[in-house]
């Protein structure tokens, strides 16, 4: 969005070839965690690689293709990618576009008390991803009522069921676990049906995916144009959808829609909120990053405080 700051993206990379497998090397990437961002509940199709020779991987589908992001240092090696995926697709999938430094600066200045400074400093190279609109929406319904575990394996069990199969074929050492999918369009959810998608064990969740398939596919819900709407007008739109309400809708604002200032409330947020801020603390008080601010604060409570 235009009030981000861009960062430097001219990085030093190097393409290769390993068993007919292309790698590229990225180095000099700096404020980012590939353990911190894919592993902070905003993303449902990435998981550590086991055995990895890295320091950290990460392996999942997105943006149509099965990679992996493994980290060393200040050095990423992104395998099934080249130059051309990833200065067209990832570098902003990732927000390595992005000047996180200048986005944690604000926050703590909107909000300049110790917990806020705590929280940023924890959640170093943590980033939002920008993920695909359908995709973030849908998931996101699933994650009702939803344990992040098998919030994946519902993600994973819909788009075997219809999604399209990727190419994993040099990826099993990188996190392809057998046949790999990408996640389905809203036609092919819709074509499987709320029997089709309660056989996947969606419970009453059934309903609402087939209502919001349904609403885009008929373009009830624009969701491009619902992306251009501000904040509350984009929530609003969203909570049109059956059984959205905001806290959904703020998810799929902020990590599908680049709504940096959308603040969902979850169990781990309330919390956070009841222990280190007044009663009356409004979120807005935070800036226009009070998203990025609030996955900070996530992070910090979900995976360091417990």
């Amino acid at each position: 969005m235009e009030y981000i700051k861009e960062a430097n993206v001219a990085l030093e990379t190097e393409e290769r070839w390993e068993s007919g497998l292309a790698v590229l090397e990225v180095r000099g990437v700096n404020g980012f965690s590939v353990q911190k961002t894919f592993d902070c509940g905003q993303c449902f199709r990435f998981d550590p690689v086991e055995g990895t020779p890295h320091e950290t991987e990460y392996g999942g589908a997105a943006l149509g293709r099965f990679f992996s992001v493994a980290q060393d240092g200040d050095t990423l090696t992104v395998y099934n990618c080249d130059k051309k995926f990833f200065y067209e697709k990832l570098v902003r999938f990732l927000s390595l576009d992005v000047d996180y430094d200048s986005v944690r600066r604000e926050i703590q200045e909107k909000c300049p008390t110790e917990y806020i400074k705590k929280v940023t400093k924890l959640g170093y190279g943590l980033r939002i991803l920008r993920q695909e609109k359908w995709e973030t929406l849908c998931s996101f319904i699933i994650s009702q009522n939803n344990n992040i575990p098998r919030i994946k394996k519902l993600v994973r069990a819909l788009s075997a069921a219809c999604g399209s199969e990727l190419d994993v074929s040099r990826m099993q050492c990188h996190g392809a676990e057998g046949k790999e999918f990408a996640f389905p369009s809203p036609y092919a959810v819709c074509a499987l049906g709320t029997d089709g998608l309660r056989e996947l064990r969606t419970g009453f969740r059934a309903k609402y995916i087939y209502d919001a398939a349904e609403k885009v596919l008929s373009g009830e819900l624009d969701l491009e144009k619902a992306a251009e709407l501000d904040t509350d007008a984009c929530i609003e739109s969203l909570c049109g959808i059956k059984g959205v309400g905001l806290k959904v809708a703020s998810c799929a604002a902020l990590f599908g829609m680049e709504k940096y200032d959308a603040f969902p409330i979850d169990v781990w947020i309330r919390r956070t909120l009841d222990a280190h801020f007044p009663p009356d603390f409004e979120p807005e008080k935070l800036g226009r990053f009070a998203g990025i601010a609030q996955q900070y604060m996530f992070y910090s409570a979900r995976y360091l405080d417990e």
